[in-house]
């Protein structure tokens, strides 16, 4: 993960975001270090996003500008949205007070590891 400040745009993270994407272990053969496909909203929808991510060999699925809503992409997004709703729900992380990231990415992670515990302890 990679820790900006809060008003940069989202889509200047796009390829940092991708190069730290690790490996997917456990697979027999060469292990994969890119997507398939990335799903996105119509924020990152841009012809030079898309020459780059094709380049690397990960299939863009962006909704277009100006094209209706219904292209599907919702029922993928509301997952994300809906995870960073259940991390906002520690006061900690909704407004970023740490000054250092480590810190930070430290109560991200243990808010990461009580989510997972909740949605455990429902199944159990």
């Amino acid at each position: 993960m990679s820790l900006t400040g809060g008003n940069r745009n989202d889509v200047t993270q796009l390829l940092p975001l991708l190069d730290k994407v690790p490996a997917v272990a456990g697979v027999v053969g060469r292990p994969r270090h890119r997507p398939d496909a990335l799903l996105a909203d119509r924020g990152y929808d841009h012809d030079k996003y898309r020459r780059l991510l094709r380049a690397r060999g990960i299939r863009p699925v962006i909704a277009e500008r100006g094209q209706p809503h219904g292209s599907g992409l919702g029922v993928f997004r509301y997952v994300v949205e809906r995870t960073v709703a259940w991390l906002h729900g520690f006061r900690r992380l909704r407004i970023r007070w740490e000054r250092r990231d480590d810190i930070h990415e430290a109560f991200l992670g243990l808010a990461t590891c009580l989510i997972t515990h909740r949605h455990v302890q429902r199944l159990c």
